[in-house]
C-alpha cells in the first residue's frame, strides 16, 4: 500500500506544478491582446465555418479552464474568459476545442476510439479506487490474486483511456495552431504564445497518463510478488 501512496503523492505534486504553470500561462496570455481583436467565440465560429462545419453549437460555459467539445451534443463549450476574451489565450483554447470538432467531422480514428471507450471508462473509474483499497488490504481484507487481477483489469481500462487521450489532444492542438497561422488570426509572437499555452495544457494529460501507467505497473509488480 505504501508504494501506491508514494506514487499518488509524487504524481499529485507533479500535477499541481503543471496545473499551476498552466494557470500562470493562461493568465499571462490572457493579457496579450490579439491584433485581429476577435473574441474566442468569433474565432470558434470562423474556424468551424472554414471547415464547413455547420452543425456544431458554440456555447458559453461556466468555470475556469473548463472548455471542452462534446461529440454527443456537437457542442463547443467555452468558459467565459475564452468566450468573451480577445487574447492569445482565448484564441488558443477556442481553436483547440474546435480542433476536436474537426476531428469529429473528419472521423479521426483516435477520437472515435476514445469516445467508444467512455461508457466503460465511466464504470471503471467509479470502481477502481474501491477495488484498489480492497485488493491491497487497506480495509483489513486479505488481498488475493483474483481480486488483484480484477483491479488490474479495471486500471488497464482507465490507463488505456489516458494514453489514447494523448494523440487526441496533441492532434487537436496541431490542427488549432495550423489554422491560427494559416488564417492569420495568430502569427508571430501571438502564434508562439498560443503554442506555448497549448503545450502546457497538453502536459496535464501527459502527467495523468504517466500516473495511470506507473500505477498499473505497480499493481502488476504486486501480482508477480504475491
Amino acid at each position: 500500500m505504501f508504494g501506491y501512496i508514494a506514487i499518488t503523492v509524487i504524481f499529485s505534486v507533479i500535477g499541481m506544478i503543471i496545473s499551476g504553470r498552466l494557470r500562470g500561462k493562461f493568465s499571462h496570455y490572457s493579457r496579450v491582446p490579439l491584433r485581429s481583436g476577435m473574441s474566442g467565440a468569433e474565432i470558434a465560429e470562423t474556424m468551424l465555418r472554414h471547415y464547413n462545419i455547420r452543425d456544431v453549437k458554440i456555447v458559453e460555459g461556466q468555470g475556469f479552464l473548463t472548455d471542452h467539445y462534446n461529440p454527443l451534443t456537437k457542442t463547443v463549450s467555452l468558459s467565459s474568459d475564452v468566450f468573451h476574451g480577445r487574447s492569445v489565450a482565448a484564441a488558443a483554447v477556442a481553436a483547440h476545442e474546435c480542433g476536436h470538432a474537426v476531428q469529429h467531422a473528419t472521423s479521426y480514428s483516435m477520437l472515435q476510439f476514445r469516445s467508444a471507450m467512455v461508457p466503460v471508462v465511466n464504470v471503471a473509474a467509479g470502481l477502481q479506487q474501491y477495488l484498489l483499497l480492497f485488493a491491497l488490504g487497506a480495509f483489513g481484507v486479505a488481498s488475493n490474486n483474483m481480486l488483484l487481477l480484477v483491479t488490474i483489469g479495471v486500471f488497464a481500462v482507465t490507463t488505456l483511456f489516458s494514453i489514447v487521450t494523448l494523440p487526441v489532444e496533441f492532434d487537436a492542438s496541431k490542427r488549432a495552431l495550423a489554422w491560427l497561422d494559416q488564417s492569420g488570426v495568430a502569427r508571430g509572437v501571438e502564434y508562439d504564445g498560443a503554442k506555448d499555452a497549448l503545450w502546457w495544457a497538453a502536459m496535464t494529460y501527459v502527467a495523468a497518463a504517466l500516473s495511470a501507467l506507473v500505477t498499473l505497473l505497480y499493481l502488476l509488480m504486486r501480482l508477480n510478488n504475491d
